[in-house]
């Protein structure tokens, strides 16, 4: 039996388990119990698909759900027993606070790490090195062995760890008023329904000690006290505090209709949107003042967020977020807490449509203001006063009835969502497409558009460099047959083949397929710039796409998705997900910045697993691979084309850095799906050639781009690792925050000398 505990975690006297485990026999579920000083325990056992671990071990991943997650009401100071069985054996593992906490602590995650590294034979290899090499070189390697070791902090550590000291708190208040030119006055906009008193106590606690004090607090209170368990208003009218204003409702309407009541108390510059049940961090509206001062014209303010435990004792899902991201925003509510937004706006926006939050879209009415807000300012030009706040701000409150805890509690929501992007698109016709539908996405929340296909299609000419590999190649034209999009040519640039089945094939593939084909020859040594800049020389479509040879296309509107975006005046460059042989990540985007250069998202992961759905949104990179990259001649003519300084690597993210300076936006399609069958265990350099090369054009990306990896990626987070690509947290032994990772001297000394 094969088994895995990846989640290990205490939320409000619930302990909760995940993992998987698979039966030796690899056919039958494993049975899972919970026990108590050997009496069974009641608990909420639930299969999961574990795509991730199934695709390694299993043939037919359908056949059973081998991940599973446990829940159960936990006891302080008790011991608990998680028993797994199957057909051979059982085991059995204990479970309690101390386990708990020592799962997710750092300094014991990296103690186990290390510990599992310090094998036998790792032991005669250093005793090798320092006869060979000397104790320097020894611990030289041994210090870049354990950087390199990445253990992830549990986020409720981390926090703590890095949130607003009490000092810092304490200076803030003493200090802003002196600190700020711009002191603007904040109205935080709050309804309520019956509110549990503790909710209520921890909210007005965290807007009370505020460290900055310019602020008022407008209720719009709809309980109906005929009823009412809860009894807010005793609470509140126990608070003396002048910039508490509060308006008792008649009736409970609506959420939205309810936030307009509480809006109308408001006179501040800037509007706050506050959940009832919901903390602020002390440090929030200090940290939006400074933002203001910053930039007076701000019109739009987010910041990051997290979700909190009705206790008020544990942190968790924290969500670092990307600077303003139109594409993100059209497949999901990323923005959601804590914003803040410009009053003038505000005004202008209900004197368009005659009401701040639409009751129509109740449910997902914050979502719908967002949109309608950043249309206001897409319309002015102003899309650089559109700030993101690179802090959590905002502890959203996990209950039951919370959608921060289960989406599903309120599916309506995701009904409203639709209404929301339709509306937006309708009031945006000549930038979009027409829309067909709009569909849910990998989860509720997160939205996939169709839009409506040209009755005419404009021909798209797909570049492919070929040096034999006819087996990839033939693949890969097979899969492009399927496409639903059909006004095609393929270009194959035949770059110095050896084999005669090559050009034999060459000469039977025009008569295989339905779409155009023509071959080019490009005589010169392999350089993937030279080679594709040929090509387009050669096209006269306004639409090219850039493949790979050994791609293999798996949805087949993928091309079709990708016209979707790239038709857009705003749009320079599509990319799409690829995955290796075992359907893990190869490519859902690039990060500038990543291991001090750059490199592709969620690599190895499974796109279903990735941090906040980001692998299955459509949304703005900087960058996407060469591999499969849709563009326009006339964008590609602009900007000069692929610099053929760049022959092997990093051309493709060079192109659309030089797309991204011309003001286009690089668009990340999951639904542009394919397989990309290079070696998922390829490495790049396997001779001193090869690492020579590769580091120089290093070099060359750094020295080109250096202003801009170093200033951050802006759709990344400064507190998310530039060491790995799963958009795990900092690992601040190694990273302080926002600060860009250090490479290898030898790097700098070859950029310097360039």
């Amino acid at each position: 039996m094969r088994y895995c505990i990846d989640i290990l975690r205490i939320i409000d006297n619930t302990l909760r388990v995940e993992g998987w485990a698979l039966n030796s026999d690899n056919i039958h579920q494993v049975e899972i119990a919970v026990k108590n000083r050997e009496r069974n325990i009641e608990a909420k056992v639930v299969r999961l698909k574990r795509n991730d671990v199934a695709n390694l071990y299993l043939k037919d991943d359908d056949k059973i759900n081998i991940g599973f997650s446990v829940v159960f009401d936990f006891v302080e100071g008790e011991n608990y027993y998680l028993y797994i069985k199957d057909s051979k054996k059982t085991v059995k593992e204990k479970l309690n606070r101390k386990v708990v906490d020592d799962f997710n602590s750092f300094s014991k995650k990296r103690y186990k790490k290390i510990m599992d590294y310090l094998t036998i034979k790792r032991f005669f290899n250093a005793f090798d090195m320092l006869r060979e090499k000397g104790l320097k070189e020894v611990i030289r390697k041994m210090k870049s062995v354990f950087k390199g070791l990445n253990v992830d902090y549990d986020y409720d550590e981390w926090y703590r760890i890095t949130k607003p000291t009490d000092r810092e708190l304490k200076r803030q208040k003493e200090n802003y008023k002196n600190e700020f030119k711009i002191k603007p006055k904040f109205s935080i906009v709050i309804p309520i329904y019956d509110t549990e008193r503790k909710f209520l106590k921890l909210l007005f606690s965290s807007i009370l000690n505020q460290t900055y004090d310019n602020y008022e607090v407008c209720i719009a209170d709809a309980t109906d006290y005929n009823i009412s368990k809860n009894r807010p208003r005793d609470f509140l009218s126990k608070i003396n505090d002048e910039r508490i204003k509060i308006k008792y409702l008649k009736e409970n309407k609506n959420i939205a209709a309810n936030t307009n009541e509480a809006l109308e108390l408001a006179t501040g510059d800037y509007i706050i949107l506050c959940d009832h049940d919901d903390e602020m961090t002390e440090n929030a509206l200090y940290e939006i003042a400074k933002v203001i001062n910053e930039d007076e014209g701000s019109l739009f303010i987010y910041s990051d967020e997290d979700k909190i435990d009705v206790s008020n004792s544990y942190y968790f899902e924290p969500h670092f977020k990307s600077d303003f991201n139109l594409d993100l925003l059209l497949s999901m509510n990323y923005m959601c807490h804590l914003t803040a937004i410009k009053n003038t706006i505000v005004k202008e926006l209900i004197e368009k449509d005659g009401v701040f939050e639409r009751e129509d879209f109740n449910g997902a009415q914050d979502y719908d203001l967002f949109l309608r807000i950043i249309n206001i300012i897409m319309k002015r030009g102003q899309v650089d006063k559109i700030k993101h706040i690179k802090k959590v701000l905002y502890h959203w409150r996990s209950h039951d009835k919370s959608t921060s805890k289960d989406a599903g509690t309120k599916e309506y929501a995701f009904v409203s969502g639709s209404k929301a992007l339709m509306s937006f698109y309708n009031d945006n016709k000549d930038k979009f497409m027409p829309v067909e539908k709009i569909e849910n996405g990998i989860k509720p929340g997160i939205y996939h558009t169709i839009f409506k296909k040209n009755i005419v299609e404009d021909k798209i000419s797909i570049i492919i460099p070929n040096k034999d590999h006819i087996d990839d190649l033939d693949v890969c034209l097979n899969s492009i047959e399927k496409s639903t999009y059909k006004n095609l040519e393929v270009i194959i640039v035949e770059n110095n083949s050896k084999e005669k089945k090559t050009f034999e094939y060459y000469d039977i593939i025009s008569k295989k397929h339905n779409f155009d084909i023509r071959i080019l020859y490009y005589k010169g040594g392999f350089n993937f710039s030279k080679i594709n800049n040929f090509a387009v020389k050669n096209v006269d479509s306004e639409y090219i796409l850039f493949l790979n040879n050994d791609v293999e296309m798996i949805n087949e509107t993928s091309i079709e998705e990708m016209t979707y975006y790239i038709k857009r005046k705003d749009v320079g460059a599509v990319g799409g997900l690829l995955l290796y042989r075992d359907k893990t990540i190869q490519h859902a985007g690039v990060v500038m910045g990543f291991g001090g250069m750059a490199g592709h998202t969620f690599i190895g992961l499974h796109d279903e697993l990735t941090y906040m759905n980001r692998g299955q949104c459509v949304q703005d990179y900087n960058a996407v691979t060469a591999a499969c990259l849709m563009t326009k001649k006339s964008v590609f003519e602009e900007i000069g084309g692929f610099d053929e300084e760049f022959g092997v690597a990093f051309n493709d993210i060079d192109l659309c850095m030089k797309i991204r300076s011309k003001g286009y936006l690089i668009v990340y399609n999951p639904y542009v799906k394919f397989f990309h069958y290079e070696s998922k265990t390829r490495g790049l350099e396997d001779t001193k050639e090869k690492v020579d090369r590769f580091n120089i054009e290093v070099a060359k990306l750094l020295k080109k781009w250096e202003d801009k990896i170093n200033k951050g990626d802006e759709y990344y987070n400064p507190n998310l690792t530039l060491r790995k690509s799963d958009f795990s947290l900092r690992n601040l032994n190694y990273e302080k925050i926002g600060e860009p990772f250090k490479m290898d001297d030898e790097i700098y000394r070859i950029k310097e000398s360039l």
